[in-house]
């Protein structure tokens, strides 16, 4: 009988792998299945997992590790497993409530058309004590309200908040692969709500934990610029064709404008966390950035004052 969703694990590190899949085995909802992709981990991914006995499970393995730099693979390799006609990636240091897919599962109903949906989420720090809440949004909006928010930075995005039909994304090849999966979750939401439009529930069911094992708050400078780069490209291509409806033709008409200021703030704020390291360090990041991608002085001396927190 196929599951009603999927949800996909790819597995590297082990430290909260348990209280991951704990949370996702507590599901209200109980119509799923649970994919672990274990990317060839020296951790003990393996042991973690047979400790389990829910025929939910279904577990594999690599035979080489993929790497940080192009996780996407991995996320796309759970994909490739999924049965379900839903899927959800989540992140192995993450947490769902127990009304996860509940919470979705009312959106369908309610928005059964659509090929993703997304919630609120929740930040835990690495103790797993609730610390923020994510902004909240519209309960349906258009994917120019979904860029425009998005790349004016008012909004924070975890690929495990969003919920996708299954079909639909394995239609446009999975997640978008950008390097260290820096706007995959943005982009790929982007293609798959681009003629629908997406729906959110305000209820803060998924659970990002802000810890120092995350490519997030690690990773190479140049390769998330490179990623930016990536996803300017997509979105203007993407604004070439002019919406049918006229408040989509005014954010529209505002994103053609604004795309270039949007973009040199988020690189800014990118190449400040190169100084993290120390001064030199951030200076030569910003030296290779500059050669390889023509990033402006105006852009690198934007991130060294943000950085520093000078005037």
């Amino acid at each position: 009988m196929t599951p009603s969703f999927s949800i996909g694990v790819p597995a590297f590190k082990g430290v909260y792998l348990k209280e991951c899949i704990d949370s996702i085995l507590e599901q209200t909802l109980p119509d799923f299945e649970l994919i672990v992709v274990n990317d060839a981990s020296p951790d003990p991914i393996r042991d973690i997992m047979l400790a389990y006995d829910d025929e939910r499970i279904r577990y594999f393995e690599n035979t080489e590790n993929i790497g940080a730099e192009h996780v996407v693979k991995n996320w796309n390799k759970c994909l490739d497993h999924a049965r379900g006609r839903f899927f959800v990636l989540m992140g192995d240091d993450d947490k769902m409530t127990p009304v996860y897919l509940e919470a979705f599962q009312r959106l369908i109903d309610k928005y059964p058309t659509l090929d993703v949906y997304h919630c609120r989420s929740r930040i835990l720090d690495s103790e797993s004590r609730p610390i923020q809440l994510t902004p909240s949004w519209a309960e349906y909006e258009s994917i120019y309200d979904l860029i425009w928010h998005r790349i004016a930075l008012t909004r924070q995005l975890f690929v495990s908040d969003f919920l996708y039909r299954t079909e639909a994304l394995k239609a446009v090849h999975g997640f978008f692969p950008t390097p260290l999966a820096w706007a995959a979750d943005s982009l790929t939401a982007y293609a798959l709500c681009a003629d629908k439009g997406i729906a959110h529930t305000n209820e803060p069911v998924f659970c990002y934990r802000r810890n120092p094992h995350t490519i997030s708050s690690t990773g190479n400078v140049e390769l998330k610029i490179k990623a930016i780069m990536q996803r300017d490209d997509w979105l203007r291509e993407f604004l070439k064709t002019v919406p049918e409806n006229e408040n989509d033709r005014i954010l529209h008409q505002d994103l053609c404008n604004n795309l270039g200021r949007y973009s040199d703030r988020l690189q800014m704020q990118t190449l400040s966390r190169g100084f993290d390291a120390g001064l030199v360090q951030g200076l030569r990041a910003c030296g290779r950035v500059r050669k390889r991608f023509k990033v402006s002085n105006r852009v690198l001396l934007g991130a060294a004052l943000k950085h520093f927190r000078l005037p």
